[in-house]
């Protein structure tokens, strides 16, 4: 079992968000992000992609407060986990801010930008839409250190993972639900290549023909480090249930994609969701609002970063 390295505590704090926190400061910000985000997105598939797991990395460090957007030679940005993250979606926060900061200067946090904008990401995707409660202020704090342990692990069992999200305060539906994300997007060879290569042979809980296909694209030696492979090798690009569908038929990617049909509590979710695409979309609804809730700063320890990717 892995242990979560010591942290402040990240609590949900909905209550202090509202969804018309900037109705009198900066009525138009809603359509300002969603133009904005839905032109960048038309001009680069990878942007939707990108956004919803930058989300996601902020929110497990630190709480959602936009701290990942930080740069410097300690911060997030430089820790081991988040060194594959494509520029794109950094450069997207920073035209969405600028767009936003045009309109309404000094007003409208990074954080609840970034909470916007990956609502946008998963709609313009295909997904669902939900309301963004807002209210969050910018982190001042970034560091490296804090990285290792809070984010969930490739390699993760559905124990460890329990672990690691019930560390926020998500419950483990919450954790099959958010897991759903890898419906888009990619993953570097390096996470699943143990899978394939192991002393005894591939993986024996994935599909031999997915075994194969895999190692057509990420070869034992010689292999490019920058080669990537789809979370769902259907739709990659399309946010719908394929995932759970895929998962059903021994083809998850990572081990922590896997290990959501080991135990009969989460292979009831998965089941549920590879069924209904309704109620995946229903239930990623509302465990976004809730991830998007831990650990913000609405009161204190924050502020109004006038640039996202430093400090004011």
């Amino acid at each position: 079992m892995v242990t979560i390295a010591a942290a402040p505590p990240l609590i949900h704090a909905q209550d202090r968000l509202s969804s018309d926190f900037y109705s009198a400061s900066c009525p138009n910000v809603e359509s300002i992000v969603t133009t904005t985000m839905n032109r960048l997105s038309s001009e680069n598939n990878v942007v939707p992609i990108g956004m919803l797991r930058l989300f996601a990395h902020d929110c497990f460090v630190e709480g959602c407060d936009a701290s990942i957007l930080l740069t410097g030679a300690s911060t997030e940005r430089a820790a081991t986990d988040n060194l594959d993250f494509p520029q794109n979606p950094f450069d997207a926060m920073d035209e969405l801010k600028k767009t936003v900061e045009e309109s309404c200067p000094g007003v409208v946090s990074c954080a609840d930008i970034l909470a916007m904008a990956t609502r946008d990401a998963v709609t313009f995707s295909g997904g669902p839409s939900w309301t963004v409660l807002k209210g969050r202020l910018d982190g001042t704090i970034s560091r490296e250190s804090r990285v290792a342990g809070h984010l969930p692990g490739a390699d993760f069992d559905v124990e460890e993972l329990e672990s690691n999200f019930g560390a926020l305060g998500l419950s483990l539906e919450d954790m099959v639900v958010l897991s759903g994300a890898h419906t888009i997007g990619f993953s570097h060879c390096h996470q699943f290549t143990s899978r394939l290569y192991g002393s005894s042979g591939s993986d024996p809980s994935l599909s031999p023909s997915f075994v194969s296909t895999l190692q057509k694209q990420c070869p034992q030696f010689g292999g490019n480090p920058t080669t990537v492979q789809a979370f769902d090798i259907s739709t990659p690009f399309a946010f719908d249930n394929l995932y759970y569908k895929h998962l059903l038929t021994d083809e998850g990617l990572l081990v922590s994609d896997s290990t959501l049909t080991t135990r009969n509590d989460t292979l009831r979710l998965v089941n549920l969701f590879a069924n209904s695409q309704e109620a995946f979309f229903s239930a990623f609804a509302r465990s976004m609002v809730r991830l998007g809730s831990v650990g913000v700063k609405t009161r204190s320890g924050g502020e109004i970063r006038r640039v996202c990717s430093r400090v004011n």
